[in-house]
């Protein structure tokens, strides 16, 4: 727990005279109250997910900017309250780990961290999860096509043991409306598997992929977890303040 002073208030009948500045009473002889707001240090793990499926669209890559950003923007955040960040890359090759951190630097070596990924492959992001504390906040960055009914079994059980856990759901405006033309789709995590969308089956996947998210937000609020999806047109400063201030 830390405490930051904010202001002086004179003394009322009733105050707590522990708060009582006596420097202050005694060079003026006036009872002032010392306010300060408290803050509980709470340790912030930022989980991002970098499998090939946010390498969506080409060549913008549009999911992993926005994944990126909503990283970099939360590690912020979270210095900016005084909190201890770190960040958990899921990559092709293992875990990447910067244990968490209240030096002044940390914000940028996450921004490094992340800027020196590229989206490939396929990525395990349960095992990230392991080493989490009770009352630790985690944010779980991804698209959530990986294994992640496994990854949503180890965050509900972290909700169980005290941790705060948001699961941020990044969507591409290309995967929600996407355009109407016949067109060859390859599985970005198993380029072997690959299909003809033909421009009539629009409707049908619009329905599907809207009915799916749906029952995914419902899955992992069931599970005790702040659910959010953040599409890649929207701006990362308000989505963030949508998250950490949710209405």
């Amino acid at each position: 727990m830390t405490s930051e002073f904010t202001e002086y208030r004179l003394y009322r009948q009733g105050d707590d005279p522990r708060r009582l500045d006596w420097k202050l009473l005694a060079r003026t002889d006036r009872a002032y109250l010392r306010i300060t707001d408290d803050h509980a240090i709470r340790t912030t793990l930022l989980v991002l997910d970098a499998s090939a499926s946010l390498a969506f669209p080409e060549p913008t890559l549009d999911k992993w900017v926005q994944a990126r950003r909503l990283a970099v923007g939360l590690a912020a955040v979270a210095r900016g309250e005084g909190d201890p960040v770190g960040l958990v890359v899921a990559t092709e090759h293992g875990l990447v780990r910067l244990p968490p951190r209240s030096r002044g630097g940390v914000v940028g070596e996450i921004a490094r961290a992340v800027d020196g990924t590229a989206p490939r492959g396929v990525s395990g992001l349960s095992g990230a999860l392991q080493g989490v504390r009770a009352g630790w906040r985690v944010a779980i960055i991804s698209d959530f096509l990986g294994d992640e009914e496994a990854l949503r079994a180890r965050a509900a059980t972290l909700v169980i043991e005290g941790a705060e856990v948001f699961a941020l759901h990044v969507v591409a405006a290309e995967e929600a409306d996407p355009p109407l033309a016949s067109r060859l789709a390859t599985d970005p995590e198993n380029p072997a598997v690959s299909r003809v969308l033909h421009a009539g089956v629009g409707p049908d996947y619009v329905a599907a992929f809207k009915t799916w998210r749906a029952d995914l937000a419902t899955r992992w609020r069931a599970a005790g977890t702040e659910y959010a999806e953040v599409r890649t047109g929207e701006d990362t400063a308000a989505a963030i303040r949508r998250i950490v201030r949710p209405t």
